[in-house]
């Protein structure tokens, strides 16, 4: 696709909005992604994302159930939406009852063509404040894609993988998709509309999300090195679909961090990430 310069006058638009890391929020997240969020984090890694959805009323939303593009995000012809890939720093820890406020930009839209046809990526820069400071900084990628085409349904044949033994088995069923959803006031249809799901956007199955599986591997990760990491980087690689296990890895790796993963039923990644 052509980048006019209409799209393209879209980069640099930043919105801010407010919100707060209450009790009622913490003892949600705890209680949909359990048991691999201990009781005794106060404030659960990657609960942030929760924080400051877009929220619009029903007249404004797509086909998919996200906002309509042509709001905070410019109107594209590529129709499927996804998470890419990202990257978080973390300057210093939320405590329970921050008033956040969340400022993002778009930072950059690029097209390009892939083995599924036209793409368009969306840049986004977050910055999550609290207490006067800086918390989290991240950069999102989101990405955009042509229609589904008719020979991409069908669920794929499950072969038999044996997980490394100290992974994480999650059960991915749509009731935990559901909750996640709600948590992040998420209305992507292909979370929860199974025909949706596989007759519009050609999918084997409900989605499960991209930020609940980089969730887990930041979860994972400061599990693993006792801490919050400093940086993170994670990249989407394949669809994961519910309905079967899935697993969360975590590699030592030469850098003194960890090389993360979430591995779908039949061992294929589905999600990459490191963390140090």
């Amino acid at each position: 696709m052509d980048l006019t310069p209409e799209i393209r006058s879209w980069i640099g638009r930043s919105i801010e909005r407010v919100d707060t890391l209450n009790d009622r929020l913490v003892t949600s997240f705890k209680a949909a992604l359990a048991p691999h969020v201990t009781e005794n984090s106060d404030v659960p890694p990657g609960i942030f994302w929760c924080l400051s959805p877009d929220i619009v009323s029903p007249d404004l939303l797509g086909q998919d159930g996200h906002p309509r593009l042509g709001q905070f995000l410019p109107e594209l012809p590529l129709p499927r939406r996804m998470w890419a890939g990202g990257e978080l720093t973390f300057h210093g820890a939320f405590k329970p009852g921050d008033l956040v406020t969340k400022r993002s930009t778009i930072a950059d839209i690029t097209a390009k063509s892939g083995k599924t046809g036209e793409l368009c990526f969306v840049t986004l820069r977050h910055e999550y404040h609290a207490r006067g400071s800086l918390i989290v900084s991240e950069r999102q990628d989101v990405v955009y894609r042509e229609a589904a085409g008719a020979s991409s349904t069908g669920a794929a044949e499950i072969t038999q993988f044996v997980p490394p033994r100290d992974a994480w088995t999650v059960n991915a069923t749509p009731t935990l998709l559901f909750r996640y959803s709600a948590l992040t006031f998420n209305g992507h249809r292909i979370h929860y509309d199974f025909p949706y799901a596989t007759e519009v956007e050609g999918y084997a199955g409900l989605v499960v999300h991209g930020p609940m599986q980089a969730t887990l591997m930041l979860i994972l990760a400061a599990e693993k090195l006792r801490r919050m990491p400093n940086h993170f980087s994670y990249r989407g690689l394949a669809p994961l679909i519910c309905g079967k296990p899935f697993f969360v890895v975590a590699t030592p790796n030469t850098g003194k961090g960890y090389d993360l993963s979430t591995l779908a039923a039949d061992g294929t990644t589905t999600m990459s990430a490191t963390a140090a």
